[in-house]
């Protein structure tokens, strides 16, 4: 399974380094849209500033960490200057030691966007012309290409990290803005970039961050805003197609319980089923006989609520990591060269794990209530797997497999990767944070929920289908009429597979959402850069 790439396009053309913290949208806008960047003047009048001090150190006779001595268990060794050149490209040579699957060019770029961003704060003391270098890079489309495995997570994503530093020294290789894989060194003489000669302290400030966890962060949260509102409408799908009641949404009984992602699922319950004719055809309770739904229709907004205020935690934890300065050692506001451990991911690596305990939830109850639906006992009068001839056809009995073994895996991967410490360096860096792990393993689980939800999307599509002359709601109307743009209706058993593909594809887009009259990223997660920080 690949990760989720909503299409949905972004208004951000240009963004601008270094005025305020960046908001996640201009993330987004970036890693995933190409959106241009600029570096703002108060940016590069700080890191002249900065650069300045680094350099008077620099001929300190006195040693100072990451800049005239050697890295990690090495910090005591004085590094001579006439050798200090080479301490900065061996340091970046040797820890480009990624290995496995290249990853997605939108984690790169989103990755190089932040470190842009630390290193526009001026508080790494790095040299103009790096902030200058990574700027282009982007804005050429150069994306220098980083391996899956190779970070602990502290101190921050070094490998991947120095992936992307080694290329802006013309070393290693990068694809194009069209994709081609090609050196470093054809790609940047192509732009009209010069490669980096590294200086002191410059090593260390390209690679001490925690920004390809926190990339992955901000590109989950968007995609997971996409699929929460997914997620209501599909709800409403199978609580219509299955002939439950709307009564338990009412916004008083909401109330009572005063969550606030609860109270949003709610309303989108509502919205979705309002002016259903399915629903109102059992209103009257001399027609209906059940004294209540099974928890996953009845409970779908506790449970869509939860994942919402998780979403909403961690939005507050990504925002605060936007407004941070991420290296070691930092340049301080008077002028100090201090050592430091805010390199460390735990904040973001909790929340990472806990968005795929999340994710894995709201899949799990998805999975049941398509399952209901094609259980005949529990589906009120439909077709034991919504088969067209019982007996013959299997109707869409597999397609429940596939939903049934996608949270299964969900599962395994809503295990947390920030409890897996282990030690590296010589014991120096005895406690990391695993919170790249904890990032790739929740892409892998949002692409796992798009598809489940599809396959719910799906299934009651024909179920409401199945349920004619009763006319469903306006909003499940349509989104059943958006499936059948793709997928066929009620019949024979056909090949299912390509449906389920190109239903995914309408999720993981917001289409789905948007059929129903959700608005996505902006009905669920805050963009703003009012987060509390």
């Amino acid at each position: 399974m690949t990760a989720v790439t909503p299409t949905s396009a972004t208004d951000v053309a240009v963004v601008t380094v270094g005025a305020a913290p960046l908001r996640p949208d201009e993330v987004v806008a970036v890693a995933r849209h190409g959106a241009l960047v600029e570096l703002a003047p108060e940016a590069l009048a700080r890191v002249a500033a900065t650069r300045a001090l680094v350099e008077g150190l620099a001929d300190d006779p006195e040693p100072h960490y990451g800049i005239s001595t050697g890295f990690g268990a090495l910090a005591t060794t004085f590094i001579a200057p006439e050798r200090r050149l080479q301490l900065q490209a061996s340091l970046i040579r040797s820890h480009a030691a990624g290995t496995g699957a290249e990853v997605e060019r939108e984690v790169t770029r989103a990755l190089m966007l932040l470190r842009l961003q630390t290193l526009a704060t001026g508080h790494t003391g790095v040299r103009l012309v790096v902030v200058e270098t990574y700027a282009a890079m982007l804005n050429a489309g150069i994306t220098p290409i980083v391996r899956e495995y190779g970070s602990l997570g502290c101190s921050g994503d070094l490998a991947p990290l120095s992936h992307v530093a080694l290329a802006a020294m013309g070393e290693g290789r990068v694809r194009t803005a069209s994709g081609e894989e090609v050196d470093a060194a054809e790609a940047l003489a192509a732009a009209s970039v010069a490669p980096l000669v590294l200086r002191e302290k410059e090593g260390l400030a390209l690679i001490n961050g925690t920004d390809g966890m926190l990339g992955m962060l901000l590109l989950a949260l968007h995609d997971l805003s996409v699929l929460l509102d997914t997620a209501d409408v599909a709800a409403g799908m199978s609580v219509e197609s299955q002939l439950g009641t709307d009564a338990v949404f009412a916004a008083d009984l909401q109330a009572l319980r005063p969550q606030v992602g609860q109270a949003v699922s709610a309303s989108n319950l509502r919205a979705v089923l309002a002016g259903s004719g399915i629903v109102a055809s059992h209103r009257d309770p001399a027609v209906c006989t059940r004294v209540q739904d099974a928890y996953s229709l009845r409970c779908s907004p506790q449970v869509h609520g939860a994942a919402r205020d998780t979403a909403e935690h961690a939005l507050l934890i990504a925002s605060r990591e936007l407004a941070a300065a991420v290296d070691n050692p930092v340049i301080t506001d008077d002028g100090r060269v201090e050592s430091n451990g805010n390199f460390h991911g735990a904040p973001v690596a909790y929340v990472l794990d806990f968005l795929a305990i999340a994710v894995a939830d709201v899949a799990s109850i998805s999975e049941r209530r398509t399952d209901r639906a094609l259980d005949r006992a529990r589906s009120n009068g439909l077709p034991p797997f919504l088969a067209d001839e019982v007996g013959v056809d299997s109707g869409f009995m597999i397609a429940q497999y596939a939903a049934a073994g996608i949270v299964s895996e969900l599962k395994r991967l809503a295990v947390p990767a920030s409890v897996d410490s282990i030690p590296s360096s010589a014991m120096q860096e005895d406690h990391v944070s695993m919170g790249w792990a904890a990032a790739r393993k929740l892409r892998r689980a949002i692409d796992g929920l798009s598809r489940v939800l599809a396959i719910e999307v799906l299934t009651a599509s024909r179920a409401i289908d199945l349920r004619a002359p009763l006319e469903p709601a306006a909003a499940t109307g349509a989104v059943r009429d958006l499936v059948r743009t793709v997928a066929g209706g009620p019949g024979p058993d056909r090949y299912l597979s390509p449906e389920m593909e190109a239903v995914t594809v309408l999720v993981q887009s917001g289409a789905v959402a948007a059929a129903a009259g959700l608005g996505g990223a902006a009905s669920t997660i805050s963009s703003s850069r009012d987060q509390e920080i």
